[in-house]
């Protein structure tokens, strides 16, 4: 796993979000963003991190930053989690993980004694010339806004 650091440019992306929309790193160009990973739509640790950015996404917008979330779900379960939960940004259906590898997200975890690959939940902020200012790699699902904005 090579996950991108602090002082990194961002990569060029093009990836559909839950509606089918393209969706391009090109669309940020000049705007403070945050992209955040997620390992899957609409289980408890994804939705508890969504929804609390969901809750502070004035806050956020406020700050000057647009919002995008990125898993390896399809547009179809994207679409459900942004409906269900009334997110206000988009989300990405990076099924073929280009985003996900292009960001160094994907790589071998544990959970309850097992081993597998997956998303590493991690979440990037990211300044108008495309560097990468911030990195959080430990993530606290039920109060992630305040991690970012800190």
């Amino acid at each position: 796993m090579n996950t991108l650091k602090k002082g990194d440019k961002a990569p060029d992306f093009k990836v559909n979000d839950q509606d089918g929309n393209s969706i391009n790193s090109e669309d940020y160009k000049g705007k403070k963003w945050i992209v955040f990973f997620y390992p899957k739509a609409s289980t408890p640790g994804c939705t508890a991190e969504a929804c609390n950015l969901r809750d502070n996404y004035e806050e956020l917008q406020k700050q000057g930053y647009e919002l995008v979330g990125v898993s390896a779900d399809s547009e179809k379960r994207q679409k459900n989690f942004k409906e269900k939960y009334k997110l206000p940004f988009p989300l990405l259906a990076d099924e073929n993980k280009e985003v996900i590898n292009a960001f160094g997200v994907w790589g071998p975890k544990k959970f309850m004694g097992r081993e597998f690959d997956g998303i590493h939940r991690t979440t990037f902020v990211i300044d108008e010339t495309g560097t990468i200012v911030r990195v959080i790699d430990k993530v606290k699902t039920k109060d992630h806004a305040a991690q970012i904005l800190d």
